[in-house]
């Protein structure tokens, strides 16, 4: 029997009219869809008799022709906009929350965040802060995956099992920390398809960008075009170990601001 491969999805904000952006500098933006081009996405992929799921059931590696379906950070807009789509459809997803975000303007409430839990979609931890894990003592990595976990079990009165590292950031030491605290799975950014040899503390997932098209989305998700994306991928992150998280973020957002003209 043929070794099943999944390509988990990496999504955050999604744009809804009328309603305001979490933030709006030209770095985070890029990462924003709109709900339509969202939906559009989810509804390719079911007709083509390919299925949405959490992150707890493709760890189990069992059904072919699926993704796991993640967002990160806890915009209101998870339940707003896609947890509807993805009822819709009958697909499941991970929502991975920013514990220290929960009632700030444009992220979830905490009643939102027990109602799209009480809805049936899984409930991951992305930190405390969204602060880079790489570039914290080990008070500060306690905070971040430690306490924020406690926060969101609280919250929603389950257990959370799922980490995200915000930023992608992420190290061994990130990775032991997290496996330690009594986390199931660590999930960064880099760019690869998953499977039952995968560690689960090191699972790679796809970035989907505000410009994809939709042949594009299919063909990541079948794990065909990931060589190119892991390309671009490797050269920036070549580029950030040279110049530090802080230094890289500050010339990014520069060259974002230029190039769109804001």
């Amino acid at each position: 029997m043929a070794k099943v491969s999944t390509v988990f999805l990496m999504y955050h904000e999604l744009e809804v009219h009328g309603h305001a952006l979490c933030q709006s500098e030209p770095g985070y933006v890029r990462y924003v869809l709109r709900a339509g081009d969202f939906e559009a996405q989810m509804r390719s992929l079911q007709q083509s008799a390919w299925g949405g799921v959490s992150v707890s059931s493709a760890l189990q590696y069992s059904v072919p022709r699926q993704v796991a379906i993640t967002f990160d950070d806890g915009c209101e807009t998870d339940l707003l906009a896609a947890a509807p789509i993805l009822a819709r459809l009958g697909f499941g997803a991970t929502f991975y929350v920013t514990a220290g975000f929960v009632g700030t303007p444009g992220y979830l409430t905490a009643a939102q965040l027990r109602e799209l839990s009480d809805a049936g979609f899984e409930i991951g931890c992305h930190s405390m802060t969204h602060n880079y894990l790489t570039d914290l003592d080990r008070a500060g990595l306690h905070r971040e995956i430690v306490d924020a976990r406690q926060n969101l079990e609280n919250i929603i009165g389950k257990a959370v099992e799922h980490f995200s590292c915000p930023g992608g950031r992420w190290s061994r030491d990130v990775a032991l920390t997290v496996q330690r605290a009594g986390y199931r799975s660590l999930a960064n950014s880099e760019i690869r398809s998953n499977s039952s040899s995968t560690d689960s503390f090191a699972l790679g997932r796809i970035a989907v960008m505000r410009n994809l098209d939709l042949p594009e989305f299919m063909r990541a998700c079948r794990g065909e075009s990931l060589w190119r994306l892991k390309a671009a991928d490797t050269l920036r992150r070549r580029t950030r170990k040279l110049l530090g998280n802080r230094l890289y973020d500050r010339v990014r957002q520069t060259v974002l601001g230029l190039t769109t003209g804001d």
